[in-house]
């Protein structure tokens, strides 16, 4: 997701829409089609499906509540097409559920921070700006970066950092972060940028790409939001919501993330039988195809016009078969 401006009106530039659309398309263009959004943000990926297929329904989730303000204005001409709800993806058989939906014919999970998080001063997103730490995607409640910053254990804050950042300094950084806070708390971005900066050894840090704060940031944005523990468990749950000839199509945007849906998109696209049998029961074979051969990018033209897509991974998948993702895992877990 990216803009060109900031504030309420910035311009909203979706990640490989066309491409999206195109790789959706033989999943939308039944009657009666029903696509899920699972990440709405500022709303430009689902008015690009309205636009193309004008007899689909979208279901459009977001935890953000300035977003999908937003993306409600945006989405208001295509009227009762739209069905915004606010809520955590991983919550979507729920949703589905209270909207009368048993299965549904296409899903999107767009995982990149949207602009909006990123652009708006005072959400804490940003190691270029100083602003309140905050990082929470939906402000109404859970714990801020601040809190966990100040309040965590420093075995749990090292292990945030390595798990979710990557952060080869981990130790150092947070040992920087535990002294300063027992002098006073760490309030804003900015403060816990020069922490970290101070922390990483002059040797190293103009050799990395990207800014020093980069690795922490994303980790603290992870844990506040638990944004693997919501894919990992939207991911078999949006599977198994899709109607046969159904698809899914997940943007990734680094290696953390995309892990999980290459895994889980394997493993549905495998047969469950025990080795060795001489054929598979209609019951043990594949629920799901491979539509995109591994991960596809965006082009050059479009990385050169929105610059935060560079790092985009697309992958998508079909259901070509009946059956639970979910109990393939338990038959998968208990051999």
């Amino acid at each position: 997701m990216a803009t060109d401006a900031t504030g309420s009106d910035a311009v909203h530039i979706p990640v490989m829409p066309a491409r999206i659309l195109d790789l959706l398309a033989p999943a939308l263009e039944g009657d009666n089609c029903v696509h899920v959004d699972g990440t709405l943000g500022m709303g430009g990926h689902a008015e690009a499906v309205l636009n193309r297929f004008p007899q689909v329904q979208v279901v459009g989730i977001d935890r953000d509540q300035q977003a999908l303000s937003m993306a409600g204005a945006r989405l208001e001409p295509f009227g009762d097409r739209v069905h915004l709800v606010h809520a955590v993806h991983d919550q979507l058989p729920e949703i589905l559920d209270d909207l009368g939906l048993e299965y549904v014919n296409s899903v999107l999970l767009d995982l990149g921070l949207s602009s909006l998080q990123i652009d708006e001063v005072d959400r804490g997103f940003s190691y270029s700006v100083d602003s309140p730490l905050d990082m929470r995607m939906d402000q109404s409640g859970g714990p801020t970066a601040a809190e966990i910053v100040n309040e965590y254990a420093s075995a749990d804050l090292v292990r945030i950092l390595r798990e979710y950042g990557e952060e080869k300094f981990a130790d150092r950084i947070v040992r920087s972060i535990v002294a300063e806070r027992a002098h006073q708390p760490i309030a804003t971005s900015g403060r816990l940028v020069e922490i970290i900066t101070e922390a990483i050894p002059v040797s190293v840090r103009h050799k990395r790409s990207g800014h020093p704060a980069k690795r922490t940031f994303q980790a603290l944005r992870i844990a506040v939001n638990r944004e693997m523990e919501t894919l990992s468990a939207v991911l078999p749950r949006a599977l198994d919501r899709l109607a046969v000839g159904g698809r899914m199509a997940v943007l990734a945007y680094h290696s953390l993330e995309d892990r999980p849906v290459k895994e889980v998109f394997r493993d549905a696209c495998a047969d469950s039988a025990p080795a060795g049998l001489p054929m598979v029961p209609e019951s043990m074979a594949a629920k799901f195809s491979a539509v995109t051969r591994g991960a596809e990018r965006p082009d050059a033209d479009e990385v050169s016009t929105n610059p935060r897509s560079a790092s985009a991974r697309l992958r998508v998948i079909e259901r070509v078969r009946r059956g639970s993702v979910t109990d393939q895992y338990a038959t998968k877990e208990s051999r």
